[in-house]
């Protein structure tokens, strides 16, 4: 089950709630007054694996040295 973060309107107390998705439409209450909280939302982090994702990946690529014939 999911962890949500709720804020209280009225006593400004966050929290946190384990409910199921099935949980969404019904009311989450707070844990002090009674009040109804609301649901905080919060930046996910990303993590970005894989070519393509630096600035050094875009560049284009620098020619080859030249390559030495082994019959000089």
């Amino acid at each position: 089950m999911p962890t949500y973060e709720y804020q209280c309107p009225k006593c400004s107390l966050k929290f946190e709630a384990k409910r199921s998705f099935g949980d969404n439409n019904s009311p989450v209450f707070c844990t002090r007054c009674g009040t109804e909280a609301k649901r905080l939302f919060s930046a996910v982090p990303v993590i970005f694996k894989g070519p393509g994702f630096y600035t050094t990946d875009s560049r284009a690529r620098s020619e080859e040295p030249e390559k030495k014939d082994k019959d000089k």
